[in-house]
């Protein structure tokens, strides 16, 4: 392709498909993007939500991995506050070692759920982001102080490494992050693209070279939806309007049906208006050709590197479809 394209997974739950078909249907999904040639594919990580079944993003690296032979694999993120982060460093060198030259580690300083649902998943003395993120560092290179305890602890395997370090961000506090580690940064434009020119310019001005990184290299993700044309496509994007509308107002439900969706979203309220226009600014959503021109726009415009389509696109059918248009369309 002559942009970098790359896919971040959720692992979309339509109405009638159960949460573990769309872990397995996402399976299928890296395989196709694999053989239209996108660059990699990462799986997200978030939990409690009826929507979205990607939890547990390494199982699922395991899982693809096993499945294609070329692209890159990786979490977009692992989420800080859920995990121990000698565990974090232990399954992504597991990983490194069974998938070689093919992992990202892309860390995430949110949790990707509600607060409860939080607080099952990590129960600490200790849970301040920053810290954590110090840890996997720490284990990673072996920087742990001479007298500090977990300086005798060797992550294992010990002879390889995690594979390529990114920060994950939304606000200018990822970026700076990423600049000061000088590791790769991904912005999550594909729900604040309000932020994204600002991150990442600082991202780029602010970024100090490093051993595992000489220059700067910032991947934005954006929604994007290729139909055969506009009106396909708006009919496949208003089903993720209504999807995003239920998980900022605390409704559980899978991904309604496009009829649904449709008498849905022309019901909507003010609120849940801006709710769903918020989400979807600087999604690209049309025929091949308007979305080909777009990403292209975004890229130079938002000097980003390398973009990262994602999508709530629950059928599995339509997914494969609109990355094939899209890969054809940048080809």
């Amino acid at each position: 392709m002559e942009l970098p394209l790359s896919v971040l997974d959720l692992s979309p739950v339509g109405f009638g498909v159960q949460p573990s078909q769309a872990v397995r249907e996402s399976v299928e999904v890296a395989r196709a993007a694999e053989d239209l040639g996108y660059t990699r594919y990462w799986f997200a990580e978030h939990h409690n939500m009826a929507s979205i079944a990607a939890s547990a993003p390494e199982i699922l690296i395991a899982a693809v991995g096993a499945a294609t032979s070329r692209i890159r694999l990786g979490a977009g993120g692992i989420m800080i506050p859920n995990h121990s982060p000698l565990h974090v460093v232990e399954v992504f060198r597991t990983l490194e070692a069974l998938y070689p030259h093919r992992i990202d580690l892309g860390l995430g300083r949110a949790p990707g759920t509600d607060q409860i649902t939080s607080a099952a998943l990590r129960r600490s003395d200790d849970p301040e982001v920053n810290h954590l993120l110090a840890e996997i560092l720490a284990f990673e290179n072996n920087e742990f102080p001479e007298k500090h305890p977990f300086r005798q602890i060797t992550p294992m395997p010990s002879d390889v490494r995690i594979g390529a370090l990114w920060m994950l961000g939304s606000t200018l506090a990822g970026a700076a992050i990423a600049a000061q580690l000088g590791v790769r940064y991904a912005f999550a434009g594909h729900f604040a693209m309000r932020q994204a020119r600002d991150a990442i310019a600082h991202y780029r001005k602010n970024f100090k070279p490093s051993a595992q990184l000489a220059a700067p290299y910032a991947m934005l993700a954006v929604t994007c939806v290729c139909g055969e044309d506009a009106e396909d496509a708006g009919r496949q994007a208003a089903p993720i309007r209504v999807a995003i509308v239920n998980t900022r107002t605390g409704k559980r439900q899978p991904i309604v049906s496009i009829d649904e969706a449709l008498a849905r979203t022309a019901d909507f309220s003010s609120e849940e208006k801006a709710i769903a226009d918020d989400f979807m600014l600087g999604a690209v959503i049309g025929g091949p050709a308007h979305v080909g021109s777009r990403l292209r726009e975004l890229a130079l415009d938002l000097d980003a590197d390398e973009l990262m389509l994602s999508s709530l696109l629950p059928s599995l059918e339509a997914r494969k479809a609109s990355l094939g248009r899209v890969a054809a369309t940048m080809s």
